[in-house]
């Protein structure tokens, strides 16, 4: 993928939960499932059969066999069970497993039902695209490049009521931060797959910018970065700089924030989204923690408290 410089800081637009106070005072990042993202495009490139079926076969062969492999090595990582026999066994298993798979697709390649030019070709490009896309099981953390975004902090951010965790990167997780690109197309060169599994460093980089790294031109006002990791939470490989609240975030959200970052190692700083007079843009202001800590935390019943001494009253 093309170099590109990285922001100052880039943003993560959040609800008020419980994952959101993980991702506050654990530190913690949350690696999603790209299958559940809003747009059913997005990491859902589609293949371009631009060689034959006997090509097509022998990229998915390799595809599956790899797949089964890794599978079965973990699986036997998991139960402690190693040694030149289990290596052995898994090689000649996952084998096994991509023969049988691409017999059966040259089998059913047979059927003449199929209203195709080519059946094999496309049952083989339909297979190869599926394993591809599994391939690629990482999760991806999605940040932005902007704070005061009224669109993403209407989407992402609870309709302005949430907050928005601001992070530097360090240099040792550039490698896994990539930047969206907008628009163009969803295809990519059955051969860039094939010159991927041949060691291709280029044809890499090619496969997982179709994979990762487009969306639709739609999308194009969330700037998006997106750092690639294992699926699930995970100690944050970011620093943690800043936390901007949003315009209808509560008081008493922001005072629990602001307290139980307090006296963290390296200090948070927080900001408040605001309006920018007469216009239709949000700025973000230094927020008062001294103003904020005034009034809170308080106690409902405290007022009561002064009319004590005269409950004896006649």
């Amino acid at each position: 993928m093309a170099k590109r410089k990285i922001p100052e800081r880039l943003y993560k637009y959040r609800t008020f939960s419980n994952r959101t106070l993980d991702a506050l005072i654990a530190d913690q990042v949350f690696f999603a499932d790209p299958s559940t993202f809003n747009d059913p495009l997005d990491t859902k490139p589609t293949l371009d059969t631009d060689i034959d079926a006997d090509a097509l076969a022998a990229i998915l062969s390799r595809l599956v066999e790899q797949r089964v492999s890794a599978e079965m090595s973990a699986a036997a990582k998991t139960i402690r069970y190693r040694g030149p026999k289990t290596i052995s066994h898994i090689a000649a298993h996952s084998r096994r497993r991509a023969e049988q798979v691409v017999a059966e697709i040259r089998y059913h390649a047979t059927n003449p039902e199929y209203d195709v030019e080519d059946p094999a070709r496309f049952l083989f490009g339909q297979y190869v695209e599926e394993e591809l896309l599994r391939r690629y099981g990482k999760g991806i953390f999605s940040l932005a490049e902007r704070a005061n975004c009224p669109l993403m902090w209407s989407h992402y951010g609870d309709q302005h009521k949430g907050v928005c965790i601001g992070y530097s990167i360090p240099a040792r997780a550039a490698g896994d931060l990539h930047k969206i690109s907008y628009g163009g197309s969803r295809l990519i060169a059955a051969s860039a797959v094939a010159a991927m599994l041949d060691g291709d460093e280029e044809a890499r980089h090619q496969v997982d910018e179709a994979v990762l790294t487009k969306k639709a031109v739609d999308w194009r006002y969330e700037r998006e970065w997106r750092l690639v990791g294992p699926r699930g939470p995970h100690d944050s490989p970011l620093e943690m700089e800043e936390v901007v609240f949003g315009m209808r975030c509560s008081h008493t959200v922001k005072f629990a924030i602001v307290k139980a970052l307090t006296g963290r190692s390296r200090p948070v700083r927080f900001y408040e989204i605001r309006e920018r007079h007469g216009r239709f843009l949000l700025g973000r202001y230094m927020l008062d923690v001294d103003e904020l800590s005034a009034s809170l935390p308080q106690r409902a019943l405290e007022m009561y408290d002064h009319f004590d001494d005269l409950s004896g009253e006649a």
